[in-house]
């Protein structure tokens, strides 16, 4: 019985160690048929493929089926269910798994003890061969390389190796997985999941250890050569142990901070099971899967072998995690709590609106919008005009039908706010009273009779008339003498609203007529925006530099204001955005130039042109004492009886500092001297003290006793006056708008006119003088200061400015020099000039070429005009046969010799006729070798006859010879009415001769012997001719 029994146990472990045999057989044939390189790479067919088949075909007929994974580096086996050999357990995988099929991880590597996701696609043969294993029930097995990024890419050099048994890689193959990192991860497919295509399919992989790539076997699909990577060895002392426990604290902050990593963490735990924490390499690489650093960075953390320096790297990326999670959350927190307080604010409002609007005290927006346009119309609906009317009413019924939310609510609440706003009918009451008018532009400005008597004109027709009609005035004249500044007096003597705007430059017409609505951010015209902002409908409108409008692609500004500035047309004057007629016909157009000859004559021809001269030097010094004096103490703080511009030195500073047409350089100077002035007293122990109430100032005193006074009526308006309305000096320039009349008027003529060398006799507060010169502020020259804060107390004596010390406080004079010749030679002859900028001399002077074979020739240089060369011409010829009656023997010189005419200031272009006598009397000089009388000036236009023809100018070139010290003039007979109309203060000092011949200009300038003394032209923008001739302008 033991023996039978013994040979029954030897039997069963016979056969159990010839199932073993065939197991393990089965397994070689398996994996010979996935890794073996037999030339067939689908392993669906050839011997072992068969031998693969038949074995696992025989053993599924006894039951044994499936395939087990497992997360250690291990064979797959087919046997029967729940058997051990489902497991993988550790079989060499050194030696079986040393080719596998490549798939290319794009984002980041894949660690050992790690599941992530891969998506394949337009990779059919990877694909395949995935799914064919799968298929038959084994475990497929790739290797996961993450791929280079350019910069890397470009850097490596892969070595070519030879390929294994069944075929090489040459250059090609190995070229095929140069894109990729050496080191991966030997991963298992765990599950498949197929693609829209059969060229595409996501796999879960399961990485079990790294791997290095030997070589290329093939490229489609990519397989190459591996070797298996261990870790190297380590010794577990403290700093490890330490490191560990960092790192699992660390991994347990980083849960907390951030939910993201706590889900991440969860799902690696449920598809591994867990995490040995006493296993470093494995918490290590599970530690590095949850960080967010670079590829490149976790690629470094793949290929370190050494346990311990991998670990102090992941530990450092887990820092820098921990780091950004706690900054997330700050800047979560403060997001959240902005938001949280912008949503409470928003709840509170709703509630607010709510228990308003149930209490009755508020209604919503569009409500509210739609009874305040009602309102404000209701007050205008009567003056308006009806199709306006119907217009209005039909917008607030569009409003009322939109919604909040849509853009044409935007357009028509825009649209219903300027027409609601805009004065319909309203305007304000004119004043007719003449002798008020009179002192308001009397104390204002000085001199301009001819706007002041224009002005009065239209007060004495509006007032014979009942009512005022607009009218379009041009106002002509150089820079400084007041053009802009006058149009503010005009409407506070006429009590209107005053509005200015500058079209200097100005190249779009839309500035004008407006935006059509159509457009995004569309605008009324300026003229639109003038009546709302007056509020009247006949305001006093100053269109400022109208001579320099532009031209561009947006249309013609000069061709839009005919529109505007006809009286005929703009009674149903049509805005682009209001797309309704506008009456324009009360409206007051004073518009400001410098010159004509830009302004397009139909523009030009609905203008009434009212022209602005130069000042003299006896204007400008009592512009300076009246009214620059006074502003620029005013503006530097300093009490004005504190300091003394004597007359002889303010008339120097006229006479070589400010020769300019205007006082606008004037005041420039003054306001130097004064601040000057003001460092002086501050460092002789001027201070500044609080004024008590009681004690400050009510009025400031003029020097001739009639300062400070004013009458009622005129303080009544300035205070009614636009705020902005502070009117500038008399002569003072268009720059120059802050400077005002005031109470000190009458004192500061009185001392202009006796020669008194204070500037004024004023009290020593600093807002005292500042009234004295601005008239509080207002715009119609109020003459009630205001009570000032602070007084400047001086005990010093007062600071005199003469003369010689004005170079100390404006510098060197400009025109020191003020002759060209001391003794004029013969062929030099002083001519008068016109220019945009006032009058001017000039000098033409004559020469022989000695030498020259061009004889009887004519040069002519100074960069002189065609109209000019062509006046040379004709003085050539006619001083030749002029001369030949009368000298023959002189004339000679004509004949034999080359001549040369230059006019100075070569730099300053000079063009125009009415130097035709002074270039033949330069001639005849010079062919005589006679000088001209001394002090004598010439201009007019002459013909081949010698008929002398008038010119334009005349008020220019008179104050022009008077600066320039010239007492007899030459001008054509047909301009004695113009010169007879100058008043008597210009004309003092010149002797004027009137000629109709060049017979008569001979007399006077070469009828007799001897020396003359030409004295130098100067003016500060440059001498020029005069531009054409009288009947032109």
């Amino acid at each position: 019985m033991r023996s039978q029994a013994l040979s029954r146990s030897l039997l069963r472990l016979h056969k159990c160690r010839e199932s073993y045999l065939q197991r393990c057989a089965l397994r070689e044939l398996q994996w010979a048929q996935y890794s073996s390189s037999d030339g067939d790479s689908s392993g669906g067919s050839g011997l072992l493929g068969k031998i693969w088949r038949a074995g696992l075909g025989g053993k599924a007929k006894d039951g044994s089926t499936g395939s087990g994974s497992g997360a250690d580096s291990t064979n797959g086996s087919s046997g029967a269910k729940g058997s051990p050999e489902d497991a993988l357990v550790p079989s060499g995988p050194e030696r079986k798994h040393h080719k596998v099929f490549v798939v290319e991880l794009s984002r980041k590597p894949l660690f050992p003890g790690i599941y992530t996701p891969v998506m394949i696609n337009k990779n059919e043969a990877l694909v395949k061969e995935i799914m064919e294993v799968k298929k038959q029930g084994a475990h497929a097995y790739v290797g996961a390389f993450l791929k280079r990024t350019p910069d890397h890419q470009h850097q490596h050099h892969p070595q070519q190796q030879q390929g294994a048994a069944g075929g090489g890689a040459g250059a090609e193959g190995t070229n095929a997985a140069s894109h990729l990192y050496d080191i991966g991860t030997f991963a298992q497919v765990h599950t498949v999941l197929a693609g829209d295509g059969g060229d595409s399919a996501q796999l879960l992989l399961l990485g079990h250890r790294r791997v290095r790539k030997k070589g290329v076997i093939s490229s489609d699909p990519l397989r190459v050569h591996i070797d298996h990577l261990r870790d190297e060895l380590y010794t577990s002392d403290d700093i490890l142990k330490a490191t560990s426990m960092e790192i699992v604290n660390t991994m347990r902050d980083l849960l907390q901070l951030n939910p993201l990593y706590g889900e991440q963490f969860r799902t690696l735990l449920s598809l591994t099971g867990s995490i040995d924490l006493q296993d470093m390499s494995r918490l290590v690489d599970a530690a590095a899967s949850l960080t967010s650093a670079d590829d490149a960075t976790l690629q470094g953390v793949l290929e370190q072998l050494n346990v311990p320096e991998r670990a102090r790297m992941v530990l450092g990326l887990l820092k820098k995690e921990v780091e950004l999670c706690k900054l997330q959350a700050d800047i979560r927190e403060q997001v959240e709590g902005k938001i949280a307080k912008e949503q409470r604010r928003m709840l509170l409002m709703e509630q607010l609106k709510s228990i308003k609007k149930e209490l009755g005290l508020e209604r919503d927006d569009k409500t509210a919008l739609l009874q305040r346009f009602q309102a404000r119309w209701d007050e205008k609906k009567a003056a308006a005009p009806p199709d306006v009317a119907k217009t209005v009413q039909d917008e607030l019924d569009k409003l009322g039908g939109l919604e909040p939310v849509s853009p044409e609510f935007n357009i028509t609440r825009t649209y219903l706010d300027w027409l609601t706003s805009l004065p319909w009918g309203a305007t304000t009451q004119d004043m007719f009273d003449l002798a008020r008018a009179k002192q308001v532009l009397d104390d204002e400005h000085y001199g301009l009779d001819d706007v002041k008597d224009r002005i009065l004109e239209f007060i004495a027709v509006s007032h014979l008339r009942g009512s005022a009609q607009g009218k379009i005035l041009c106002l002509v004249g150089p820079p400084g003498v007041g053009k802009t500044s006058i149009g503010r007096s005009i409407a506070t003597a006429l009590n209107r609203k005053y509005y200015r705007f500058s079209v200097g430059g100005l190249h779009d017409v839309a500035e004008i007529k407006g935006h059509r609505r159509t457009y995004v951010g569309a605008m009324p015209g300026k003229l639109v925006q003038c009546l709302k902002s007056t509020g009247s409908s006949n305001p006093l409108v100053l269109i400022d530099e109208v001579d320099k409008l532009g031209r561009g692609h947006s249309g013609d500004p000069a061709s839009a204001l005919l529109e505007l500035l006809d009286p005929e047309q703009n009674s149903a004057f049509l805005d682009h955005y209001l797309d309704l007629p506008l009456d324009l016909s009360k409206v007051l157009f004073v518009c400001t130039a410098n010159t004509l000859d830009t302004i397009p004559g139909p523009l030009l021809d609905r203008m009434e042109v009212i022209r602005l001269s130069g000042y003299a030097q006896d204007e400008k010094r009592a512009i300076a004492r009246r009214y620059l004096e006074p502003a620029a103490a005013a503006d530097a703080g300093v009490p004005p009886s504190s300091v003394s511009l004597t007359d002889p030195s303010l008339d120097s500073l006229i006479s070589e500092y400010c020769r300019e047409a205007g006082v606008r350089n004037l005041k420039k100077h003054i306001d130097k001297i004064y601040r000057k002035v003001a460092l002086q007293l501050v460092r002789a122990g001027a201070r500044p003290v609080a004024v008590e109430e009681e004690g400050a100032v009510e009025g400031v005193k003029g020097g001739g006793g009639e300062g400070g006074r004013k009458q009622e009526e005129v303080e009544e308006t300035a205070a009614g006056s636009s705020s902005g309305s502070s009117s500038s000096s008399r002569g003072v320039s268009d720059g120059v708008e802050g400077v005002e009349s005031s109470s000190a008027t009458s004192g500061s003529s009185s001392s202009s006119a006796s020669g008194s060398s204070s500037s004024s006799d004023t009290s020593s507060s600093a807002t005292a003088a500042a009234a004295a010169s601005s008239g509080g502020g207002g715009g119609g020259g109020s003459g009630t200061a205001k009570k000032p804060a602070v007084r400047v107390v001086y005990d010093g004596p007062p600071i005199v400015v003469s003369r010689d010390q004005l170079k100390e406080y404006v510098g060197q004079a400009p025109f020191a020099k003020d002759k060209f010749y001391e003794h004029t030679p013969p062929g030099v002859v002083m001519g008068l000039a016109w220019t945009p900028l006032g009058g001017a001399t000039l000098y033409v002077e004559a020469a022989r070429v000695s030498g020259s074979e061009a004889k009887g020739s004519l040069t002519t240089t100074g960069q002189l005009g065609d109209v000019f060369r062509e006046s040379a011409t004709i003085a050539h010829t006619f001083a030749r046969n002029f001369l030949s009656a009368r000298d023959p023997a002189a004339a000679s010189l004509f004949a034999s010799s080359a001549l040369h005419v230059h006019v100075p200031a070569g730099a300053t272009p000079k063009d125009g006729p009415s130097a035709g006598c002074t270039l033949v009397t330069a001639l005849l000089s010079l062919a005589l070798n006679r000088p001209v009388k001394p002090d004598l000036a010439m201009t007019g236009e002459l013909t081949l006859t010698g008929c002398v023809l008038p010119i334009g100018g005349v008020k220019e070139k008179v104050l022009a010879a008077r600066r320039s010290g010239v007492r007899v003039v030459v001008f054509p007979e047909g301009n004695r009415p113009e010169y007879e109309e100058l008043a008597e203060d210009i004309k003092q000092g010149v002797e004027p001769h009137f000629v109709s011949s060049y017979e008569q200009v001979y007399e006077l300038a070469l009828g007799g012997q001897g020396q003359g003394q030409g004295q130098a032209a100067s003016s500060a923008p440059g001498a020029a001719a005069d531009p054409s001739p009288a009947g032109s302008e």
